[in-house]
This record gives C-alpha cells, sequence and structure tokens, in this order.
C-alpha cells in the first residue's frame, strides 16, 4: 500500500492508526518498521504486504507508482459506521 500525510506528524498518525487498526481487527504486526523517527518515509513490512506512508515530497521524489504501475489499484474504503458507544454503567 502507498499512501501520504500533509507533514511528517501526520505520516506518524497515520501509521499508528494502521498498525493499530491491522492489530485490533486482525491480530497482525508488522515484522520490521523504518523512517518512523523522520516520518518522511515510512516503511511497515508485514512480510506478505508493505505498507509505505510518505510526505509529497518524497512520494513524488521515489516514485513507487512508476514501479508498481501494472499492480492493481484498490479502492479506499469507506468509513465505518459505528454505534455510539455506551458506558458501562448506561441503561437500556
Amino acid at each position: 500500500m502507498i499512501c501520504h500525510g500533509s507533514t511528517e506528524r501526520q505520516t506518524a498518525a497515520i501509521s499508528d492508526a494502521i498498525e493499530q487498526r491491522l492489530r485490533e481487527t486482525h491480530g497482525r504486526r508488522p515484522g520490521h518498521v523504518e523512517g518512523k523517527r523522520s516520518g518522511e518515509w515510512i516503511l511497515m513490512d508485514y512480510l506478505d504486504f508493505v505498507v509505505h506512508v510518505f510526505t509529497p515530497e518524497t512520494r513524488t521524489y521515489y516514485g513507487l507508482e512508476r514501479l508498481w504501475g501494472d499492480a492493481p489499484r484498490l479502492a479506499p474504503a469507506s468509513a465505518e459506521r459505528r454505534a455510539p458507544r455506551r458506558s458501562p454503567s448506561a441503561t437500556a
């Protein structure tokens, strides 16, 4: 997967969210993560797939889409609609 955030702080937040979501929903943890400190290019290796999170400038510079141009493109999943959470003390 190739994606980007506007700033280094946003790329870190995106990679954190991806890691948390995959751990919670699929029990998956990355085998290796690189680039989190600088945030310009964060690589998350899940062994059978890889996540790249770039800043826009770094994404343009490296142009991974050129290397993977024949790979299928997936449309982003729509946001899940969740019912509001109730506190344990709430009554039905």
